[in-house]
């Protein structure tokens, strides 16, 4: 995997190629965050992940989200999003974000467009605001900077939400130093599926144990 040519990918439906520029989920983040080699077992090897009861309840509480959501919502335009922002707050959930110039894109669970600042806000299952979970928010608000360009100069801020609730138990501006350091870490898994970079492994036992794909790893700490 260090011959600088570009991985046989097993699910290339996740990962893009549009043009000469190569694409990944945001949500990657979140998988390298906690262990990269996830992302090769998934990816590159073809591991079929099971769906968990955590995932299936998660995808089950984004989808009712969204129902609600649409059943009120009124259709507009991006640009139309961005005009009434100005004078009020706009909500918008499931936002497709594509930033082509990182090569990420993804769905964002909510976004608020207010006259002074936009938050993007990703839901979670819990309370505590692991790196991994906001490496993913990062990722957003990075892909997001990439789709209004220089529209305006209002503030990005990032903000994880428990998920079925109003509660924001973490947010952050998204600053230069934020910026610089999830676009290198953005690139870092560019260069994993170019070949140019080795998968890493966590050397925790503890995340080892939990993980779904333990059984088909072969770095795995703990059988």
């Amino acid at each position: 995997m260090a011959d600088n040519k570009p991985l046989i990918c097993k699910r290339p439906s996740e990962y893009k190629l549009i043009g000469d520029q190569s694409f990944f989920p945001v949500s990657w983040l979140h998988k390298q965050g906690f262990c990269e080699y996830q992302i090769y077992l998934e990816i590159v090897k073809g591991v079929k992940l099971k769906p968990t009861k955590q995932m299936i309840v998660g995808k089950e509480e984004h989808e009712r989200l969204y129902s609600e959501f649409k059943a009120v919502a009124v259709p507009a335009t991006f640009d139309r999003m961005l005009d009434l922002s100005k004078t009020e707050v706009v909500s918008s959930r499931e936002f497709r974000v594509r930033d082509v110039e990182h090569g990420i894109y993804g769905l964002v669970d909510e976004i608020l467009m207010t006259p002074d600042q936009y938050i993007i806000i990703d839901d979670k299952p819990g309370t505590t605001a692991y790196p991994s979970q906001i490496n993913q928010v990062y990722g957003y608000c990075l892909a997001f900077k990439g789709v209004i360009k220089s529209v305006d100069n209002r503030r990005i801020i990032s903000a994880l939400r428990k998920r079925g609730s109003n509660l924001i138990f973490w947010q952050g501006t998204f600053d230069d130093p934020a910026e610089r350091s999830i676009a290198a870490l953005v690139q870092h898994i560019h260069a994993l599926m170019s070949g140019s970079e080795q998968f890493g492994t966590s050397d925790n036992p503890n995340k080892c144990r939990a993980c779904s794909l333990k059984a088909a790893c072969d770095r795995a700490l703990v059988s």
